[in-house]
């Protein structure tokens, strides 16, 4: 017999995205499958929290340089 106030696993496919740290953070949230949904919001903010430390280094890493100015001919 099911019962509705048990946790139970939402099913949502998590993809792998090549990032460790990123795929770290998304199966965290699989964390939450077995909580109640009082629960979940713990689990949800700890994960965003994670998803943007991992976008905030992305950012602070050094790129390619930038194209030079193009040559303004006016005088």
């Amino acid at each position: 017999m099911y019962d509705p106030a048990a946790p139970a696993p939402v099913g949502v496919p998590r993809v792998p995205t090549g990032n460790a740290e990123v795929d770290a953070q998304l199966d965290r949230l699989a964390d939450a499958d077995h909580l109640a949904t009082d629960g979940h919001l713990e689990v949800y903010e700890d994960v965003h929290g994670g998803l943007r430390d991992a976008l905030t280094a992305l950012d602070a890493r050094p790129g390619p340089p930038a194209p030079p100015a193009p040559y303004d001919r006016r005088s």
